[in-house]
C-alpha cells in the first residue's frame, strides 16, 4: 500500500488478549484515515461472545474498510489415532465418547471453534485442551498428550508431509490448492466451513470517500503478484471485500460462531 500511494506506512504491532488490544487501539484512534489497522475473525466475530466485557463495540466503533485474506485450517491426528478419514474419526469418537482430545492455541481461536463445530455437526464428544499458543499444542500432539489439532495450514501441512501427523480434512468450503489431495470437511459434513480471515479497519467516523480510497488501495495491493504469491505460500487466498461486504461477513460469522462458543462453555475474563 505504501508503494501504491507513495506514502509512508508505520507498522505498530499491538499484541495481547487474542488481538483485542490492537483492535481497541484502532477503535480509539482519530477518525481521519491516518490510522488504520488489521483485525481478524478472532477479535471481530468470536470475541463478542467469548469475552463478557470488550473494550470496543464491533458494530459501533469501527469503519469497515476491506477484507484481505482467508486461511483454512487443517484437521490432523497423531499417528496412533486409528482413523484415516473423517467418517472413521467420527465413528471412533462416537464409540468412545470423551476419550479423544483436541488441542488449540487458545479458547476462542479458530482452531478451537473449528473443533467445536466438528463436535456439534459430527455429534461427537471430545475434550478441548487450550494452550498458550500453537507451538505448545503441536508439541503435545507429537508427544501423544493430545490426539487431534485443527491447525493452521503451513505448520500442519509441513508435519503431515514429514509423516509426523496424518491429515484428514481442511476446514474451508473447498479443498486447498496447497493440499489438493486432502478433502474438505464439507464433503463429509455438509455446511461445515470455518476460515481464519483478516481485514482492514479504521475507527468509526472516517469519511466515506477516504474509506473507498483505502479499500481501493487494499485491492491493488492484494492483487499484486508478489502479495498474492506470499499469501499462497502461507496457504491463504486473496479475499478482497468492499466495506459493506466485510461488515456483513463479520456479522454473519458472529451469528454462526456464537452458539458454538456458548456451548463450549469458554469464557475469558
Amino acid at each position: 500500500m505504501a508503494e501504491i500511494t507513495g506514502q509512508s506506512f508505520a507498522v505498530e504491532n499491538r499484541s495481547g488478549s487474542g488481538g483485542n488490544v490492537g483492535t481497541e487501539a484502532i477503535a480509539r484512534a482519530t477518525p481521519d484515515g491516518n490510522t488504520i489497522g488489521l483485525a481478524s475473525v478472532s477479535s471481530l466475530s468470536i470475541a463478542p461472545t467469548l469475552y463478557p466485557r470488550l473494550p470496543y463495540d464491533v458494530e459501533r466503533d469501527f469503519s469497515y474498510i476491506c477484507g484481505l485474506w482467508q486461511l483454512p485450517n487443517l484437521l490432523i491426528v497423531r499417528p496412533g489415532v486409528p482413523a484415516h478419514s473423517v467418517p472413521e474419526l467420527i465413528a471412533l469418537c462416537r464409540r468412545e465418547p470423551g476419550r479423544f482430545s483436541f488441542g488449540s492455541s487458545g479458547a476462542g481461536t479458530t482452531l478451537h471453534i473449528a473443533g467445536e463445530m466438528f463436535k456439534h455437526m459430527g455429534q461427537v464428544n471430545m475434550l478441548h485442551v487450550p494452550y498458550r499458543g500453537g507451538a505448545q499444542a503441536y508439541n503435545d500432539l507429537l508427544g501423544g498428550r493430545v490426539d487431534i489439532i485443527f491447525g493452521n495450514i503451513p505448520e500442519a501441512l509441513r508435519l503431515s508431509r514429514e509423516g509426523q501427523v496424518r491429515p484428514l480434512a481442511v476446514t474451508g468450503a473447498r479443498r486447498s490448492p496447497q493440499a489438493p489431495d486432502v478433502p474438505a470437511m464439507s464433503e463429509f459434513l455438509p455446511g461445515y466451513e470455518i476460515n481464519s480471515w483478516g481485514g482492514v479497519l479504521g475507527p468509526a467516523g472516517i469519511e466515506p470517500g477516504i474509506i473507498e480510497r483505502i479499500a481501493e488501495v487494499g485491492r491493488e495491493a492484494v492483487e499484486s503478484t508478489e502479495v498474492r504469491r506470499r499469501f499462497e505460500e502461507a496457504g491463504a487466498t486473496v479475499w478482497w471485500t468492499p466495506p459493506a461486504g466485510l461488515a456483513e461477513f463479520r456479522r454473519e460469522n458472529e451469528t454462526r460462531f456464537a452458539p458454538l462458543v456458548r456451548a463450549s462453555g469458554a469464557r475469558v475474563e
